[in-house]
């Protein structure tokens, strides 16, 4: 192969590749942007403002939930972490965490 045909294989899969972990934007708190992405399977949650991460590799359920044990509060300190849920609907998503017999939970919309 030639170096041309190398260079358009490999736009090709990087496209392929941006394309499988392609963010969407929600809205919490209603201005917070937040892209949530699907990244081999782990769900991230990070605030497009200053890249804090709330989902920290949640995994898919076979209820179509999202589920995982170091979820992160950006109002709570950084050493906590909650076992949370998420749930996607055509309008958002719902976000839970608990710890310690205490949870909270969020509507996000879709932006």
């Amino acid at each position: 192969m030639n170096a041309l045909t190398l260079g358009a294989i490999a736009a090709v899969i990087t496209t392929l590749s941006i394309s499988a972990v392609q963010a969407e934007t929600y809205l919490r708190e209603g201005s917070q942007e937040i892209d949530v992405v699907d990244k081999n399977g782990k769900l991230f949650c990070t605030r497009a403002s200053d890249g804090y991460e709330m989902c920290n590799g949640m995994t898919k359920r076979s209820d179509g939930s999202w589920r995982g044990k170091k979820m992160k509060h950006p109002d709570m300190p950084r050493w906590m972490s909650f076992n949370g849920t998420v749930v996607f609907s055509d309008a958002g998503l719902s976000i839970k965490g608990c710890a310690v017999g205490m949870c909270d939970s969020e509507q996000w919309k879709k932006k």
